[in-house]
C-alpha cells in the first residue's frame, strides 16, 4: 500500500518485470481527465487534463488563449463533477462573451494538443511580443540552480512518472509556483492562472520553466502572458524558435548541469561573474543561435 498519494493520482494494481520474476503491486498512476471549459453556460474546450488546479486552468487558459485581457473579467469560476468528466463554467463579462462567440472557435483538445480546432493558419500565425523589463538579465548559474531544483517540486511526476511541470523561477533560481498536469500546455496555462489569481505575482520578475520540450503552443502562451525567458528540459521545435525570436523572447533548452543552448535572444543570459551579454552586445537578435 502507498503511504501517501499525491492529488491527480490514483492506484492501480500492475504486474512489474524486474529480471527475476513478476510481483504484483500497487502503483500510482497519473489521472487524466475531460475537462469542459464552459463560458456563459456554452461549451468552448474540452481538455484532457489533470484534475487538479482547476480554478488556475480556468484563467490561464483564458488569458493565453486572448478570451480575457484581464483576471478580474472572470467574474466566477465553479468546478462540477459530472458523469463524463469535469464541468469547469466560467461567469464573462458580456463584451468578452461577445467577442469570444464572434471568434467562432471550438476546440477538442488532447493532452498533447494546445491548437486543436484552430479554423484557419492565419490564426495560428499571430504577430505578439513581449514588454520584459528594462534590464530584465538572468544568469546560467541561476538557470542551472532552477533545473536543478525542478524534480524536488513536482510531486506528482515523482509518483507517477507521467506529467509536466511548468514553473516561475525568481531571478536568484528558486522556483515560486508550479503547477502539473498530463499535458504540457495545461501546466502552463494553470501557472498563469495561479499567478494571475495573485494579481501582484503577474509583475513579479522572473522566468519561466518547464520539464517538457519547448513546442509552438508553450511560446504563443509565453508570449500572451508577457513571459520574456522560456527554459526547457528538453529542445525547442522549429517554429517555436522562430516564434520566440519574433516574440522577442529569449528561449533556452536543453537545460543541464552546467549547459544549456540559447536559441533566440541571447542577450538576457549573462555570466555570474561578470554580468555581461554573453555574445557581447546588449541588441536583441531575430537570428536564432545556439
Amino acid at each position: 500500500m502507498i503511504a501517501e498519494v499525491p492529488k491527480g493520482s490514483s492506484q492501480r494494481e500492475i504486474s512489474e518485470w524486474n529480471g527475476q520474476g513478476r510481483i504484483t503491486e500497487s502503483d500510482l498512476i497519473a489521472e487524466e481527465t475531460p475537462v469542459a471549459l464552459i463560458y456563459n453556460g456554452i461549451s468552448h474546450a474540452v481538455m484532457m487534463a489533470s484534475p487538479i488546479d482547476l480554478e488556475a486552468f480556468a484563467f490561464g487558459f483564458s488569458l493565453s488563449e486572448g478570451i480575457i485581457d484581464h483576471p478580474d473579467q472572470i467574474y466566477s469560476v465553479e468546478i462540477r463533477t459530472v458523469k463524463l468528466g469535469i464541468e469547469v463554467m466560467i461567469s464573462l463579462g458580456s463584451r468578452q462573451f461577445d467577442q469570444l462567440k464572434k471568434r467562432r472557435r471550438t476546440l477538442a483538445g488532447q493532452s498533447g494538443c494546445g491548437l486543436c480546432g484552430t479554423e484557419s493558419l492565419e490564426q495560428i500565425h499571430q504577430t505578439l511580443s513581449v514588454s520584459s523589463p528594462q534590464g530584465l538579465r538572468i544568469s546560467h548559474d541561476v538557470i542551472h540552480l532552477a533545473t536543478h531544483q525542478l524534480t524536488d517540486h513536482q510531486p506528482l511526476q515523482q509518483g507517477t512518472g507521467a506529467v509536466h511541470g511548468a514553473a516561475w523561477c525568481s531571478l536568484e533560481g528558486q522556483i515560486i509556483d508550479i503547477c502539473e498536469d498530463v499535458g504540457r500546455h495545461n501546466a502552463l496555462d494553470k501557472l498563469i492562472g495561479k499567478r494571475a489569481i495573485k494579481v501582484s505575482a503577474l509583475q513579479e520578475p522572473g522566468f519561466l520553466l518547464m520539464s517538457s520540450r519547448a513546442s509552438f503552443e508553450i511560446v504563443q502562451k509565453a508570449a500572451m502572458a508577457d513571459i520574456a525567458v522560456i527554459v526547457t528540459i528538453s529542445g525547442p521545435s522549429s517554429l517555436a524558435v522562430d516564434l520566440a525570436a519574433q516574440a522577442g523572447i529569449t528561449l533556452i533548452g536543453f537545460s543541464r548541469p552546467a549547459r544549456h543552448v540559447v536559441y533566440t535572444h541571447p542577450f538576457r543570459v549573462v555570466s555570474e561573474s561578470s554580468s555581461q551579454d554573453i555574445a557581447g552586445d546588449e541588441t536583441p537578435r531575430q537570428t536564432p543561435h545556439s
